[in-house]
């Protein structure tokens, strides 16, 4: 087929190169603008526009899609189908209808359930089982178009956010091109009204680690954080970034130390595998208590 491509990070990159392997005529990328980044805050371009142009692919990245001219170019490649993974701008109804099979979205949930922003954050934090990938058509709602084909993975008991992003890219890539191989006899199923949850946006204010909590609840959070906003607490005057994270034996006061990186928590306690000290790199327990002393209890 031929085929616009939309999507911007890292996650969006396997399915740009499964789509290229698999013989599809990318008639251009389009991308989220290059933004500042590093100490230098220089323009940086994104996972997918830097890929894209090591490809020798055309490479769009408009600020918005709703103008009459973005809509017109867009229009202009004569697509068969465009394939969105998380690009990071609203579909107006025009671009949608542009291409001859309309849009179709990788979506790294169960759809219905964690429509929206941040599904592989929100799934981990739920403490869900398992999760995965759903081709959609694209409809105006909010990841509410019919799918056309899903997948379903595990989550596991000691999973990141990272590890599970890189899981669902891989299988949302090899999900795409089968879609598209066999678009002509797939059928597409309305999504049922029941089951329907959002996953907002991560507020960095969510991010700090609430020690009452639960063992089970705090091990989620630093898990579905991980590595970005990630979580955190205070040491001493120092922010410790909290990385990786498993259930443990022991009980104690809400923060209290019980050796090691093993922290009690509001019931049960975990302990911490990863961590990050400002301005250093992640290391593990290990690593950090060479040089680290926690105090007997962390607020």
């Amino acid at each position: 087929m031929r085929v616009v491509f939309m999507g911007t990070p890292e996650f969006s990159v396997p399915v740009l190169d499964a789509l290229v392997d698999a013989g599809h005529e990318i008639a251009a990328v389009y991308c989220q603008p290059p933004r500042p980044a590093g100490r230098g805050k220089k323009d940086r371009p994104s996972p997918v526009h830097r890929r894209a142009e090591a490809l020798g692919l055309q490479v769009r990245h408009p600020v918005s899609l709703k103008s009459a001219e973005a809509v017109a170019e867009f229009a202009a490649l004569n697509a068969d189908i465009a394939v969105v993974v998380a690009y990071g701008l609203i579909l107006p109804q025009a671009i949608l209808d542009a291409p001859k099979h309309g849009c179709l979205n990788i979506h790294a949930s169960l759809l219905p359930r964690w429509r929206g922003a941040a599904p592989i954050h929100r799934a981990i934090m739920a403490g869900d089982k398992a999760t995965g990938i759903c081709i959609m058509q694209m409809d105006a709602g909010l990841d509410t178009g019919d799918v056309l084909l899903r997948e379903e993975c595990e989550i596991g008991e000691e999973e990141t956010t990272a590890q599970l992003h890189d899981r669902l890219s891989e299988r949302g890539a090899k999900l795409i091109v089968e879609a598209l191989a066999r678009y002509s006899e797939l059928t597409p199923e309305p999504q049922p009204e029941e089951g329907v949850t959002y996953a907002s946006k991560i507020d960095k204010a969510e991010a700090q680690v609430d020690w009452s909590e639960p063992a089970e609840i705090v091990d989620r959070k630093i898990r579905g954080l991980s590595p970005f906003p990630g979580a955190w607490c205070v040491v001493g005057e120092e922010r410790l970034k909290l990385l990786q994270s498993r259930l443990c034996e022991g009980s104690g006061e809400a923060g209290e130390v019980l050796g090691e990186m093993r922290i009690a928590c509001g019931s049960g306690a975990i302990e911490i595998t990863k961590a990050q000290r400002q301005g250093k790199k992640p290391m593990t327990a290990e690593e950090i208590l060479r040089g680290f002393t926690l105090p007997e209890k962390l607020t």
